[in-house]
């Protein structure tokens, strides 16, 4: 199994595979990662074939540069999910996102599905990742179990709609509703070094209420977030990239850091606060960050 590979994660953006028009459109669009759709969005199934080779076409065509592509294949119980994963174990397909991820088990399958094509068609073991989209009660509790259950796993994703009706709770305005599984979901995919991906936001036209959505998933930990429309991708970037302040702090504190065990000190002092591990960490984690976006641009 090769090592996880690491990349920007703020925008995933949802692409209906069979919509020609909305793939050219998406082809355009400067999403982190294309999320192109082969489930929900993709009715009726006689269109799943239509998508499956319209995914094909457009990754052999080149056209979407080097846009990170992870197809929503269907869940295991829907008659699709081999057609989907064997057609499209293809070179420029980074991954998949799994839906409907109840469990361990689940991830554990689709790995072993992953393996054996991977083994058939002469590709390293490891070569395509993985997203479990968390949208139910039982994926919420089960999600650091997800999370373990394969190396492949970069990032869970959590879909508030499906799991608010698995529930039989409201989607409230104010989000109190949501608070609790975003929080589980945050730390699960923390403790596991993966990368936690936030819920769409449903009101694509609203850009005030997607803001306030952002400064809650920020707080919360999320360092991304799924999108519908692709009018949301600059305010989602902006809330899910390093400011240059942030940016300017964390070299500081990784200068002084540093300064501060050559001169055989335990800690540094910036603005009057110590410089403790995590926040070295933390400013780690900001500069490799920038030196992503950067790299992108």
């Amino acid at each position: 199994m090769k090592d996880k590979e690491f990349f920007l994660m703020r925008s995933l953006m949802f692409v209906p595979a069979h919509n020609s028009k909305l793939m050219e459109s998406a082809s355009t669009r400067d999403a982190d990662v294309l999320l192109l759709d082969l489930e929900d969005s993709v009715q009726p199934a006689e269109n799943k074939p239509i998508a499956r080779e319209s995914i094909k076409k457009w990754i052999e065509s080149g056209r979407f540069g080097n846009k990170k592509i992870f197809p929503r294949v269907n869940d295991r119980e829907s008659g699709q999910l081999l057609k989907d994963i064997y057609q499209l174990t293809i070179e420029g397909i980074d991954g998949f996102m799994y839906p409907k991820a109840k469990n361990g088990d689940d991830i554990y399958f689709i790995d072993k599905l992953l393996e054996t094509i991977e083994y058939e068609k002469g590709m390293p073991i490891g070569t395509f990742q993985l997203i479990p989209l968390i949208e139910t009660t039982a994926a919420v509790l089960n999600a650091q179990e997800i999370c373990k259950a394969s190396s492949r796993v970069i990032a869970i994703a959590y879909g508030c709609e499906d799991f608010i009706s698995d529930l039989g709770g409201i989607h409230d305005k104010e989000g109190q509703s949501l608070f609790t599984p975003r929080s589980i979901i945050a730390m699960a995919a923390k403790a596991n070094n993966v990368i936690p991906i936030d819920t769409v936001h449903i009101n694509v036209h609203d850009l005030d209420e997607l803001e306030d959505n952002l400064k809650i998933a920020k707080i919360l930990g999320f360092e991304g977030m799924m999108v519908l429309n692709p009018k949301e991708i600059p305010l989602v970037h902006q809330y899910f990239s390093p400011t240059d302040e942030e940016v300017k702090n964390a070299n500081e504190i990784l200068e002084l850091a540093e300064a501060a065990k050559k001169e055989g000190k335990g800690v540094a002092l910036v603005n009057g606060k110590f410089v403790g591990p995590p926040m070295i960490i933390a400013a780690n984690k900001t500069i490799k960050k920038n030196n992503l976006i950067k790299n992108k641009t």
